[in-house]
């Protein structure tokens, strides 16, 4: 990967994609730096059904189309963690985790993140009751009352998604009405399983190993109200509070408002020259993807004219890539699926120029043990083996409950590397095993040096284990930097669990919440973590 580019993107998410589509079109040489996973807040949207042209699809597939689309223009693309920002100067530095990049112009979308609510015990409850995600955790809350708080977009979305899963909803609205204007607001108004209180908000949770009591507070008046849930049983509260913008990196170096948004003119330029902002981060009325993806063809646009000028006034002679054949057709080459096949054409055109990367054989090893999961891996299997000859699918017999239905990535010679995944890996999961799988083949993830050196500077043995559900947008983050950490450290075990083939991790740990890790069987934590926050933990 270069050192110098045109332009440096902080964030992946749908402004990030767009200013790579349009950049990199252009030739220019460009690296968007996304620190946890490509697609941004808009992944954890099941349904997107208001973006011009596309009827209906889900936030997911629709970042991954940017993402293949910015790539077969050349666009490259680096995980990592952006740690600060030189703006000044006709030459901008974007310091890593991974290591310094310089550019000569940069594009800031680094969006927005949840916030949290604030009421007593959110923290100590979070991951047993107190949850951030509809989606992953709903379903740990069959047949219970669950608490939705917030009045916004995502909190009408995700509470009617959770009516799946709750006998009651009660949706708790800080204002007099919901903040948006929509039909779906009335969806949730008319539907029988919710109960809505506005002007309330949560005081407190309160519990034992889980949520038992959730205590209310008239916002008007102040009066508090505590519910009880019957003996034995226990509350869901999901939070949808809102987003704050990611500006840490950008405070008293760019212009923001009172909330901390970033201030640009009509063409995404902030106040410092050569540095664009787009996307959840700017000051705007409208925060959606198809506003984000029009900031980020503006801000690249924009940037494009700078770059020109910059070329002329620092005497550099600008240099066109080759023309070379997209990506989309070399990936062609990939053997079409049979009828009924558990990879279908898309997904083997994706894997061609992943596979055709790796640099050693591996070995997926599958311990057997009769069940419909053991069969649909040996299916996976088989056919990730007829893609490439740097894999070998190998059978054995599974020997007990500890290795039933189980992935192991092992090297040629069948030396287990200590990345081992239960359960079919299909969903949001994929993408984390075929990580798994590059890692061990190489040239694998680049981490940087820095983190290079901690990560083989780990002189304990840690076995590390991820409950994780296939529909969780959060838990592959998590799981692709554990086995990082795995595959180049013999002291690192990492055992992904898809939490529906083993519920008996639920009452052993308390687990109500996903992604969950438990380090050497006794150290519990929730929630996604980047490679150089489990460094971090990890005491690398």
């Amino acid at each position: 990967m270069n050192e110098f580019y045109d332009a440096v993107i902080v964030g992946g998410g749908p402004a990030g994609l767009s200013a790579a589509i349009y950049l990199s079109r252009a030739q220019f040489r460009v690296l968007v730096v996304e620190k946890e996973k490509i697609g941004g807040q808009i992944t954890i949207t099941n349904e997107v059904v208001n973006y011009p042209g596309i009827p209906k699809t889900d936030g997911v597939q629709l970042t991954e189309a940017m993402h293949r689309q910015a790539e077969n223009f050349g666009a490259e693309f680096k995980i990592a963690e952006v740690t600060g920002l030189d703006l000044d100067g006709d030459y901008k530095v974007v310091h890593t985790d991974c290591g310094d990049i310089r550019a000569l112009g940069i594009v800031y979308a680094a969006g927005a993140h949840p916030r949290l609510a604030g009421f007593a015990g959110e923290e100590t409850f979070r991951g047993h009751g107190v949850a951030y995600c509809a989606t992953c955790d709903g379903e740990f809350f069959t047949g219970k009352e669950i608490y939705v708080i917030g009045g916004g977009f995502a909190a009408v979305e995700e509470g009617l998604f959770l009516t799946r899963y709750g006998k009651k909803i009660i949706m708790l609205v800080r204002g007099d009405d919901f903040s948006i204007h929509a039909p779906v607001v009335e969806e949730v108004k008319q539907h029988p399983k919710i109960e809505i209180r506005y002007h309330t908000e949560v005081a407190k949770v309160e519990g034992d190993s889980a949520v038992r009591a959730v205590t209310i507070r008239d916002r008007k008046t102040g009066e508090e109200e505590t519910f009880r849930a019957p003996a034995g049983d226990n509350f869901g509260v999901f939070v949808f509070a809102g987003y704050a913008p990611e500006n840490e990196l950008v405070k008293g170096k760019v212009e923001l408002d009172p909330r901390g948004y970033v201030i640009t003119d009509r063409d995404q330029k902030t106040n410092i020259d050569g540095v664009y902002a787009a996307g959840d981060i700017c000051v705007k009325n409208l925060r959606q993807v198809v506003t984000a993806v029009s900031d980020g063809a503006i801000a690249a646009t924009s940037l494009e004219k700078y770059l020109g000028g910059q070329y002329r006034k620092l005497g550099i002679a600008r240099e066109f890539r080759k023309k070379e054949a997209p990506k989309a057709e070399a990936a062609q080459a990939a053997p079409k699926a049979a009828a009924g096949a558990f990879l279908d054409d898309s997904l083997r055109q994706a894997l061609a120029p992943v596979f055709a990367r790796f640099e050693k054989p591996i070995v997926l090893r599958l311990h057997e043990d009769g069940s419909r999961a053991s069969a649909e891996d040996r299916k996976l299997l088989e056919e990730l083996a007829t893609l490439t000859d740097k894999i070998r699918a190998e059978f054995v017999p599974a020997s007990g409950d500890e290795d039933k239905h189980t992935i192991a990535v092992c090297s040629e010679d069948g030396t287990d590397l200590g990345m081992r995944f239960h359960g079919v890996p299909g969903g949001h999961e994929f993408n984390s095993f075929v990580l798994a799988m590059y890692n061990a083949a190489g040239p694998g993830q680049d981490v940087g040096a820095e983190n290079q050196k901690r990560i083989e500077s780990i002189d304990r043995p840690l076995h590390v284990q991820i409950a994780v559900s296939l529909s969780c947008t959060m838990c592959p983050d998590l799981v692709a930097a554990a086995e990082r950490i795995a595959a180049d450290n013999a002291n690192v075990t990492v055992d992904v669990y898809d939490f529906q083939y083993y519920p008996e991790m639920k009452d052993k740990y308390n687990i109500m919440s996903v992604p969950c890790m438990i380090v050497n069987g006794t150290d519990v934590h929730f929630g996604k973590k980047s490679l150089t926050q489990l460094l971090d933990l990890f005491g690398a």
